[in-house]
């Protein structure tokens, strides 16, 4: 078999060049017309969400409509395996969410608590170092009453 070798003219090059300049030349004026997408909502009053479970803390913070304004969780800030559901993961959480909200200018923030992890304390703990003014705390953790049947007593 023999090797086929492909060469270009220098018409067939030229030809193309105009063609890329042209779409390029199109595309950099609309890219420039664009403004950096900027979320800069002047909010006052707001909710946080803390979720903390056994495997990790998550918090959302949205509001006073329910609209999502930033969120993080320990994975999401590298945290790995057991580490995720500490205190410290939690209090790291909130310092990266602080720094999201230095924009909007939260201040005032209803705080909304579930499940039993460690993390929850410490993320209250440090919403208030960061210089958010908690108007309320609720526990909103999942309670079962009575809960599923129990099994069947085992036989020896």
């Amino acid at each position: 078999m023999a090797k086929k070798i492909v060469t270009k003219t220098a018409e067939k090059e030229t030809k193309a060049t105009p063609k890329a300049e042209a779409a390029v030349a199109t595309k950099a004026p609309a890219e420039a017309a664009k403004p950096e997408k900027v979320i800069s909502k002047k909010l006052e009053n707001g909710r946080v969400y803390i979720n903390a479970s056994y495997n990790n803390t998550l918090v959302s913070v949205t509001d006073d409509k329910g609209n999502l304004l930033a969120w993080s969780s320990a994975g999401s800030l590298g945290f790995s395996g057991p580490k995720k559901a500490t205190p410290f993961a939690a209090s790291k959480i909130i310092a990266a969410i602080a720094e999201k909200l230095k924009k909007s200018g939260l201040v005032n923030v209803a705080v909304i608590v579930s499940g039993v992890g460690g993390g929850r304390d410490s993320a209250i703990r440090s919403l208030a170092n960061h210089g958010f003014n908690i108007i309320s705390i609720k526990d909103a953790t999942p309670i079962p009453h009575n809960g599923p049947r129990p099994a069947k007593v085992r036989r020896v």
